[in-house]
């Protein structure tokens, strides 16, 4: 009888070996499986981790900047005498060091409120311009909160343009603090494949007062690389900075009620409302328009046939201007306006 059990056994066996021999040898994919969790912000691989907005200056004499290549979602926006300064938006990786940190502005609030209640890391704030962020819906972790143990000048930089954030260390104080950042979710922005109304183009300058950035398109790493006031925009590890998806958003800019320290009015960069916009992508462009009913909506982007439009999976730069950009067209050695 043991004998029978093992040779009835051993058959069966040998049976399910000669069957599954005559199957088609394709593997099993089990989506769950291979694929980790996707950033909601930028459609590929992170974790939706809780959200960190750092202010960092942006003249000249900043560059080269810290941390960037990490940010999910950066924007430009336009300060005093027509220069520009960068709200860096980080949740999927939170970088060692992040700078030169610079003070905020009244635009951030408004921008930053489609994100939820954040972490602001700023290096200070106008004296009138403290009770409106103190009202705000994020939390205040600047440089007069968390002081020199997570802000501190690199010596090899020169004031004001020195302050580097320890981001991952001010994080773990923040959370022993009792502040739960918001996490990373969707922000009204899709991804998807591009289209065929992609208009191709070689470069596109964007401006302001006294700034500009230009951005080219590179097919050996599928991205845009930016160049700053005339200058290769790299970090501090020589890495050339530029996102797969950059949107120029015309915004109204106004002037504001505040000051900088020597006089200078602040302006106001309305992210809230709807205007027309520039969604470059896989070396193009598509006219387009945006809109964000309130603060604490997200912001939607449509074709000029009112279809949402699709951004491309990877870091997210912002443009926010009130000037047209000027495209160079692909087969063109002359820029043109669009």
């Amino acid at each position: 009888m043991f004998f029978k059990k093992i040779f009835g056994a051993t058959s069966f066996a040998i049976l399910c070996l000669a069957i599954y021999s005559f199957l088609p040898q394709t593997p099993i994919h089990i989506p769950f499986l291979d694929s980790g969790p996707v950033s909601s912000l930028t459609g590929v691989d992170g974790q939706d981790g809780p959200i960190l907005v750092v202010k960092l200056d942006d003249t000249t004499f900043a560059h080269p900047q810290v941390g960037l290549r990490s940010a999910d979602v950066v924007y430009i926006e336009q300060v005093e005498g027509g220069l520009t300064r960068l709200a860096a938006v980080f949740s999927s990786k939170i970088p060692s060091q992040i700078g030169p940190v610079r003070s905020a502005r009244i635009s951030d609030i408004e921008l930053l409120s489609q994100y939820g209640k954040v972490g602001f890391a700023y290096s200070g704030a106008q004296r009138l311009l403290l009770p409106e962020i103190a009202k705000a819906n994020l939390f205040d972790v600047g440089a007069n909160k968390f002081g020199p143990k997570f802000y501190a000048n690199d010596p090899a930089r020169i004031a004001p343009y020195a302050m580097m954030l320890k981001a991952p260390e001010l994080m773990d104080e923040a959370v022993a603090r009792g502040m739960q950042f918001a996490r990373s979710s969707s922000m009204g922005w899709i991804f998807g494949d591009s289209t065929p109304s992609l208009k191709k183009i070689k470069s596109a300058h964007i401006s302001w007062p006294a700034s500009s950035y230009d951005v080219t398109w590179s097919s050996d790493e599928d991205r845009w690389l930016l160049t700053h006031n005339g200058n290769q925009d790299v970090d501090d590890t020589g890495y050339v900075l530029g996102p797969s998806t950059f949107v120029v958003q015309i915004v109204s800019i106004t002037d504001s009620i505040y000051h900088d320290k020597v006089g200078g009015v602040t302006p106001f960069s309305a992210t809230v409302g709807e205007g027309n916009c520039y969604l470059l992508r896989d070396g193009g462009y598509i006219p387009c328009t945006w809109s964000r009913s309130t603060p604490e909506s997200g912001t939607t982007f449509y074709d000029l046939d009112g279809s949402e439009i699709s951004f491309a999976r990877g870091q997210i730069w912002f443009a926010l201007t009130a000037k047209q950009p000027v495209f160079t067209p692909q087969d063109a050695t002359t820029s043109a306006t669009k």
